[in-house]
């Protein structure tokens, strides 16, 4: 039993009063045991750092979101009798997502945040909430691909929805208890982060800085990040903290005043980003909420402010008082941000012994590529470096916290940069893990190809050869070299600094991480495999096919006193960017998606799978190639559909390939389906502010995709 457990069954002792000399041990249990009911009932004891670990009642498991269990039936030496206890099929859709377990139910969002409840022993479905984002968002989240996780306090369970909302659901029947517009959708807005919970209260950010990229206001979403918390019980907004400045001549906000002096030129007609979209810890020991602010709107750093200043609060790591939303501190890994470091990866709390003294830390490990350490009383950076290549910078300066930027990344003249990390960063959206027993973090760690940044485009301008971004990105050189495309499961010591072991893992993108105190790492991958792995080498000790890809992070709780493993299976959000890679593992949109829960002795097996039907990619005998049309078309298809449909027209698994798909080639029903939302029900959201020539352009190079591998495929059936 934790320590902070029998603190809180000494407070619930007092609270009953002492009991007497002469009572009977009866008594003495009974009190006992009433003090156990209170702290299994208490939020607080669930959510604390270094409880029992009966429950999984946070995204991080605890307040720390170390993604660690102290759950030692499952162990090194019994892992290989592990066997799926059940499984449940889920609809079309995103399941990338973790689930919630509290008391022996399990909780999750799949989708646009339809919320389950699902009885943990045996599978049984107890309800299911449907918010109905796709009739409420009016063609607003196209760019967004669903929630990817959830948050629990008291008997309730929280969703937030790709529109905006942020919905209190009773935990026991699913009935919404409130529902509070948590971001302006029709300016841009939408949310695919889990909530946390703390103290009473609900902590939601934000996404869609993103798109601010070559367009004009008042077309342009106007995202300026921030968070805010709201009462647990009825839903009211308590505060909220903005995460970049507004404009000085109208906002009097604490940001505004402090950061304003950081940006140039009129960066607020643009919002200027910084959203809070993944990274929200609460830091219980100093009553604080440790966040990771996203990239800038726009994106290059010469658009958005003239080339000057650090942009404050873009890249950072900032410490707000968890009770008043007030400032406290910032760590910003990436002044002046230009390249989509965003620095929304998960931040985890621990003590090490730093320079022979236990310091209270925060643990991050963003998209640049480098491990840092940072005191959580002061800010104040401990130690930071690469664990993979990194062309950006050759370090960090640890008398400034900044970083030893390469010029050449920056200063471009006339010039490319290739970039490391890529684009998708040495650490994307899924969990890592921080384990107290072995004292290490444990990455899901990627190599993607170096991203070629070129002054050829203009900034705001979507020009220059094909995939070529706004923000300077050469999409095709960064994403369609497979050599390059690679990931691997990274033990690294936060105290020395350096990598324990490294393991390679199938393909460009790997899954979230669970660590055990009985040495395990569990983690998906895009092979379908479910891997456990030794947490001291990292050898594989067990393994079992889910069918499908597996990137989301499993979870791991009791029901009815044993142990139990869930992970949920399926492709989705950025890794299904990367539709050309994945298509070597079979990953199709049509895949079935489930629940899978293990235990110890588990007998259940999967239904056999069916054999992938083959994409047939029709004919098109109206066709009529025209290489301008399919150029312009595929600037605007990467924009505007590459985010679910894959890369090059190739999808990746969350959403259907559209080179086998007949709709194109007709420019009545490719509208009906994009710009009226016909499908909508089905998942697919119709898109504003398209108008007939670019639909055509879209529809011309989608059909050019199409003609291109129904060639390749009748040249590769041809007898030879």
């Amino acid at each position: 039993m934790g320590t902070s457990v029998l603190q809180n069954i000494e407070d619930e002792m007092t609270n009953l009063g002492r009991i007497a000399i002469g009572g009977t041990a009866l008594a003495l249990l009974l009190a006992c045991s009433i003090a156990l009911a209170d702290v299994a009932v208490t939020p607080e004891a669930r959510l604390r750092d270094g409880g029992d670990g009966r429950d999984w009642a946070a995204y991080g498991a605890t307040y720390g979101e170390q993604h660690f269990s102290p759950l030692q039936q499952i162990n090194r030496s019994n892992v290989t009798e592990l066997g799926l206890a059940w499984s449940m099929d889920l609809p079309p859709g995103l399941s990338a997502v973790q689930p919630l377990a509290i008391d022996g139910i399990l909780y999750f969002g799949v989708g646009y945040s339809i919320v389950h409840a699902v009885e943990a022993e045996t599978g049984k479905l107890l309800w299911k909430y449907d918010p109905d984002t796709a009739g409420a968002t009016e063609g607003r989240y196209r760019k967004a691909w669903g929630v990817r996780g959830i948050a629990w306090w008291n008997g309730n369970i929280y969703t937030a929805t790709v529109d905006g909302r942020l919905i209190a659901l009773d935990a026991k029947s699913g009935k919404p208890s409130w529902s509070a517009q948590a971001a302006d959708y029709s300016a841009g807005y939408y949310i695919t982060g889990a909530p946390r919970a703390f103290d009473g209260k609900i902590i939601i950010g934000n996404a869609g800085a993103d798109f601010a990229d070559g367009c004009t206001p008042p077309d342009c979403p106007v995202v300026r990040g921030y968070v805010a918390a709201y009462d647990a019980k009825s839903g009211k907004m308590l505060w909220r903290f903005y995460t970049v400045p507004g404009n000085p001549a109208v906002d009097n906000d604490e940001t505004t005043h402090m950061a304003a002096k950081s940006w140039a030129g009129e960066w607020w007609k643009k919002g200027g980003g910084g959203t809070v979209w993944n990274a929200i810890t609460y830091d219980r020991d100093f009553n604080q909420m440790l966040i990771g602010t996203g990239n800038g709107a726009p994106h290059l750093h010469r658009e958005r402010s003239q080339g000057k200043g650090d942009n404050l609060f873009l890249a950072s790591i900032v410490a707000i008082d968890a009770g008043t939303g007030a400032y406290k501190w910032h760590y910003q890994v990436n002044p002046g941000e230009t390249w989509d470091y965003n620095n929304a990866m998960d931040i985890q709390l621990a003590d090490l012994p730093i320079g022979g003294t236990m310091r209270k830390v925060a643990i991050h490990a963003p998209k640049n590529g480098f491990v840092y350490v940072i005191d959580r009383k002061s800010g104040k950076l401990l130690s930071a470096s690469n664990w993979v290549p990194a062309t950006w910078a050759s370090g960090i300066d640890m008398k400034t916290g900044r970083p030893l930027e390469n010029p050449a990344a920056r200063d471009l003249g006339d010039k490319s940069f290739i970039m490391q990390p890529g684009s998708m960063g040495a650490h994307n959206w899924q969990p890592s893990a921080y384990s107290p027993t072995s004292g290490l973090l444990y990455i899901p760690t990627l190599y993607n190809q170096p991203s070629a940044y070129e002054r050829g485009a203009r900034p705001g301008k979507r020009e220059g050869k094909p995939g070529m971004e706004g923000n300077g990105l050469d999409l095709p050189s960064a994403f369609t070299m497979p050599t390059q495309q690679r990931s691997e499961l990274t033990a690294w010591d936060p105290v020395t600094q350096k990598a324990v072991w490294r393991l390679p893992t199938p393909g460009p993108f790997n899954g979230g991480l669970m660590a055990t105190a009985s040495g395990l790492i569990f983690q998906g991958q895009v092979d379908g495999r479910f891997v456990a792995h030794d947490s001291k080498s990292g050898k594989a000790l067990w393994s079992f096919l889910g069918q499908t890809a597996i990137i989301g992070a499993p979870i791991t709780f009791l029901a009815g006193g044993k142990q139990y493993v869930t992970v949920l299976t399926g492709i989705g959000a950025s890794p299904a960017v990367l539709g050309p890679q994945l298509s070597q593992f079979g990953v199709r949109y049509d895949q079935p998606r489930r629940v899978l829960t293990f235990r110890l002795g588990g007998k259940a097996r999967l239904p056999k799978p069916t054999p992938p039907t083959p994409l047939v990619f029709p004919d098109d005998p109206t066709f009529k190639p025209d290489s301008i049309k399919a150029k312009r078309g595929q600037l605007l298809y990467t924009f505007n559909c590459m985010s679910c449909h894959g890369l090059d027209g190739v999808a990746g698994g969350q959403a259907p390939d559209l080179r086998a798909s007949s709709v194109p080639q007709s420019s009545e029903a490719f509208r009906t389906v994009v710009v009226d939302g016909v499908l909508s029900s089905s998942g697919m959201p119709r898109i504003d502010g398209l108008d007939n020539i670019t639909l055509n352009d879209i529809g011309h190079y989608i059909r050019t995709r199409a003609a291109e591998s129904r060639a390749n495929a009748r040249a590769a059936a041809a007898p030879r």
